[in-house]
């Protein structure tokens, strides 16, 4: 049996985006937040005690990494050594590995270089396991090495290839770095491929089993939900992988329906469900908010509301923070309908006084109407549209 933990894009150090409106105490912990989960996932490995650690490239944001990240992993690494687990890395487009850049790590860890290499290891209960990879060197372009990967044809362990590139039938808008097909990575005839550069946790094949881990910490809305690493057990007969989340801060799209677009109203409805949201952590959202009614919020009023629901989170530790927020009528057309005739007719006065006329005339109607110049114009208009919304759900 052999257990390990597979981990890709770390990011360390990243710079995030869309945070120049936020509150001090949301940047820090942004900025913070990629060595949070790291943290939590090195914890997690000595813990459960795994044989080795995976990490399939783009541990930095950048090739001229930051001291403070460079320390850090370190002193993680470190721990790692002191309970006898071994890491195996490779550097991929975003953390090439640069002349220049020497850092000084423990012997326990293993960084592969720009030509393919292969390390030997060996399980707790006595399983050899070799792995296979490169790193990204100088240039974050980089073409496919996969030809020079060894072929296991000796069937006398686990092997595990490490890759930091693009699935050929991607449709994710990201960078094509080393493009592979399954026949490609199948074709090496391993036991596992511990995939790295897709910011999003997917299984490619059962048989071989072959997974992008995701990264472990989301940047942005667009990098929404739980994110975390890949524990992986088993033998050469079978391996299992199951996700294990350490992101400190979320990031999530939701929707709401509201009941009124009153500012008061609306700003305490998303209040109250932001509240809610509070016992799943720290969260950065945006939020689309559904409303069926009939009223209207200019731009103004909302953005008074959103600003508010903002600074509400100025140094709350468990923040939920409105990033963006929409507000979407279920029927527009109904609205806009309304809106168009009031807009057109409800301050000309002669097409008022022709309809009450028109009103005042009818012998079935008049007898039950006040005097005419007891009539309180809003009020009519009020019932009139009232009426006009009743026969338009009709």
């Amino acid at each position: 049996m052999v257990k390990f933990i597979h981990a890709a894009d770390l990011h360390l150090d990243s710079p995030f985006k869309s945070r120049s409106k936020m509150p001090s105490n949301i940047v820090n912990a942004l900025m913070n937040s990629t060595f949070v989960a790291a943290k939590r996932m090195f914890d997690y490995a000595i813990e459960n005690k795994v044989d080795f650690v995976i990490l399939s490239g783009d541990v930095f944001d950048a090739d001229n990494r930051s001291l403070k990240s460079e320390i850090f992993l370190k002193e993680q690494f470190e721990r790692l050594e002191n309970h006898g687990i071994f890491t195996y890395m490779i550097h991929g487009n975003h953390d090439p590995v640069v002349e220049g850049v020497k850092t000084s790590w423990p012997s326990t860890v293993k960084v592969f270089r720009e030509n393919v290499e292969t390390y030997q290891a060996m399980s707790e209960s006595g399983e050899n396991v070799f792995i296979h990879g490169f790193s990204y060197y100088q240039d974050e372009s980089y073409e496919s090495k996969l030809d020079h990967y060894p072929t296991n044809t000796r069937n006398d362990g686990i092997h595990i290839g490490l890759l930091h590139g693009t699935y050929s039938k991607s449709v994710r808008d990201v960078g094509r770095y080393t493009e592979f097909t399954l026949e490609d990575l199948n074709s090496k005839l391993y036991h596992y491929w511990a995939l790295g550069h897709i910011h999003m946790r997917q299984t490619l094949s059962e048989m071989p089993l072959i997974n992008y881990s995701g990264n472990i910490q989301g940047r942005h809305v667009n990098e929404s939900g739980e994110k975390g690493f890949l524990l992986v057990e088993g033998d050469s007969i079978k391996l299992r992988s199951k996700f294990v989340p350490v992101q400190d801060i979320l990031f999530e799209s939701y929707e709401l329906d509201v009941t009124s677009v009153d500012r008061m109203d609306l700003y305490q409805e998303v209040t109250k469900f932001k509240n809610k949201l509070r016992a799943d952590g720290r969260q950065i959202i945006k939020l689309s908010a559904f409303y069926d009614g009939d009223e209207d919020i200019s731009s103004t009023e909302l953005f008074e509301v959103i600003h508010l629901l903002q600074e509400d989170e100025t140094d709350i530790d468990n923040f939920i923070w409105v990033d963006e927020m929409k507000l979407e009528y279920k029927d527009v057309e109904r609205n806009a309908l309304i809106n168009d005739i009031k807009g057109s007719f409800g301050n000309n006065d002669a097409i008022y006084k022709e309809s009450l006329n028109t009103l005042y005339m009818d012998p079935k109607v008049n007898r039950y109407l006040p005097d005419i110049e007891h009539i309180d114009r809003e009020k009519l208009f009020e019932l009139g549209e009232e009426k006009l919304k009743l026969l338009m759900r009709k």
